[in-house]
């Protein structure tokens, strides 16, 4: 059992995740994209009629906005998604190890079992698509509505340093996630709750009711899963591990001026545009998923999840 859930996280690593984040990568920087903004102000700067004082105020408190926007959207994301498709491999290889299991048991049984065919295998694992496809405009507009608020009185003027930036960073996710109901972010990350739907269309249509199907079951467990005390607390605990890490990137740290020592957040703001790509790098080249899978709690999290004890 040990050598199958080591196989389980080592397909997670070196197949589902490698698939998924490059797309999401570019999601995320066409939903986003400052050059438009950066080179209105450079215009700006280098035909000084070309903007009033007004325009150039409201074209530097956007981009103030965006950067910020973009960084956390992009913290939040590759969080969540190595987070949700580990979930996601852990969930699936339990049933197959049992199913297995039982098979190797009885020849009767494992004919006799409800077993997973590799269709809703393909649909389950397809599912980590879902926020780059469908979930991330909300998760964008939540997450710009949270660092609006945050920002609002952060002037351009305003001294940043490691300790500052990190605290804004926090600070933008605690109002996200406390926005709406409870874990309201799942529903960025994959399709509603099949039974609210399939029970609506049950009560619609009584004489034919919908399948409940393996794929709806292993998106219940998911939900359930995510939804969890044990997975918010592994969740806060990455979030704070990658934003620990970005802060003391050396894009943010070399050059002319650095956060150690601070600088204006004018001079922040083209930094950010430069390191955000970084977050979302494929995985066999990015640290900050290296990060989250070193966090302990998060090891411990997922070998009780496939063994599908508590992690209480």
């Amino acid at each position: 059992m040990q050598l199958h859930f080591e196989n389980i996280q080592r397909i997670a690593d070196t197949t589902t995740l490698p698939h998924a984040m490059p797309y999401l990568s570019c999601r995320i920087a066409e939903d986003l994209n400052l050059s438009h903004l950066m080179e209105r102000l450079v215009k700006g700067k280098d035909q000084p009629n070309s903007l009033s004082s007004s325009e150039k105020l409201e074209l530097w408190d956007r981009l103030k906005i965006l950067s910020f926007t973009r960084m956390v959207v992009s913290i939040w994301a590759v969080t969540i998604l190595s987070l949700y498709i580990r979930v996601q491999v852990n969930i699936l290889g339990r049933h197959l190890y049992i199913d297995t299991a039982r098979g190797l048991g009885s020849s009767y049984l494992l004919e006799e079992a409800d077993l997973i065919d590799r269709d809703d295998q393909q649909k389950f694992l397809a599912s980590a698509d879902f926020l780059a496809n469908h979930g991330l405009p909300k998760l964008i507009s939540s997450m710009q509505t949270a660092a609006t608020e945050v920002l609002k009185a952060k002037q351009l003027r305003d001294f940043f340093n490691t300790a500052i930036l990190h605290e804004t960073i926090m600070q933008i996710l605690d109002v996200f996630l406390s926005m709406g109901s409870p874990h309201h972010w799942v529903d960025c990350l994959m399709p509603e709750d099949p039974r609210l739907y399939k029970l609506a269309k049950t009560s619609s249509d009584e004489t034919n009711p919908p399948e409940f199907t393996k794929f709806d079951q292993l998106m219940v467990e998911t939900r359930e899963v995510l939804s969890s005390a044990e997975f918010s607390n592994v969740v806060e605990l990455s979030l704070k591990a990658v934003a620990k890490a970005l802060v003391e990137e050396k894009g943010f740290q070399s050059g002319g001026g650095n956060l150690t020592n601070g600088m204006p957040l004018a001079r922040l703001l083209p930094r950010i545009a430069q390191i955000c790509p970084t977050l979302v790098e494929e995985p066999s080249k990015n640290q900050f998923i290296q990060i989250i899978q070193s966090v302990p709690e998060v090891g411990l999290f997922f070998t009780l999840l496939y063994s599908n004890m508590s992690a209480s």
